[in-house]
């Protein structure tokens, strides 16, 4: 499939993260002018009444700073995977949000766990990893993007770097990323072939321009093409006798 076919602009591309972000900071609003907390909603592990936090537990942060941080990098992250994964962004959104709320369940410590980072961590795992291994240098130059600009969020994966985040979700995040980085299936990015020797059968001795070169790289002629064998023609001269048949005959006597 051609690139140039596949990445295109749409309105998704920014109206999709606006609308989650909306969201979150709706619940953020609301927690503030009604002074309450929806904490208590989040993801509080290995408990039936914790794992409503799974599906809640992006939309839900602990303060405006909380929020903001991870406000920035959700949009960014989301518009990227939306214009170059469009096929299957909606499925790397959804299924994020489940299984990294659904790890962080199973492995995390007994408190409430709440913020997006968990999600924006499958997106940067994803991103990531996904374009390693399609080989494409578009995706390849976002990969190391992502890694330029968000590597050192590596560090919060590990336990007691800082204690008030929840790395459990972190790492539930970016264990998601990977699994969907190969499970996945993305297009074909390659363009299309051109020109015949970019053909996988291409062979360079039957190509007339390669043949000006001889096994060290030189420029030669190419050898005389050998002539034509002549064709004889024949001396005979042939003679042709009209001779009319009897009633054609008849009727030129008459």
């Amino acid at each position: 499939m051609d690139s140039n076919a596949h990445f295109k602009y749409t309105p998704s591309v920014w109206l999709v993260p606006s609308l989650f972000l909306l969201v979150m900071w709706m619940v953020y609003f609301s927690e503030e002018f009604f002074n309450i907390s929806f904490a208590n909603l989040g993801v509080y592990p290995r408990t039936i009444g914790g794992a409503k936090g799974i599906v809640l537990s992006p939309f839900l942060h602990g303060d405006s700073q909380h929020l903001a941080n991870n406000s920035v990098p959700f949009f960014i992250l989301t518009a990227a995977l939306i214009y170059f994964y469009r096929t299957i962004s909606l499925k790397v959104l959804v299924y994020g949000i489940l299984l990294s709320g659904l790890i962080t369940w199973v492995i995390g410590r007994n408190a409430y766990h709440i913020g997006a980072s968990g999600l924006v961590y499958v997106l940067v795992s994803f991103i990531f990893f996904k374009g390693l291994m399609t080989k494409y240098y578009r995706l390849i130059a976002l990969s190391l993007t992502v890694v330029v600009i968000y590597g050192g969020m590596i560090w919060y994966v590990f336990p007691d770097v800082d204690k008030t985040i929840s790395w459990e979700g972190h790492l539930g995040g970016l264990i998601t990323g990977y699994i969907f980085a190969v499970r996945f299936k993305t297009p074909d990015y390659q363009k299309e072939l051109q020109f015949e020797w970019q053909l996988p059968n291409y062979n360079p001795e039957d190509d007339k321009f390669m043949q000006r070169f001889d096994g060290n790289g030189n420029f030669v002629n190419l050898p005389e093409p050998e002539p034509e064998p002549e064709i004889l023609s024949s001396d005979y001269n042939v003679f042709y006798e009209f001779k009319p048949n009897k009633e054609e005959d008849q009727n030129l006597k008459n």
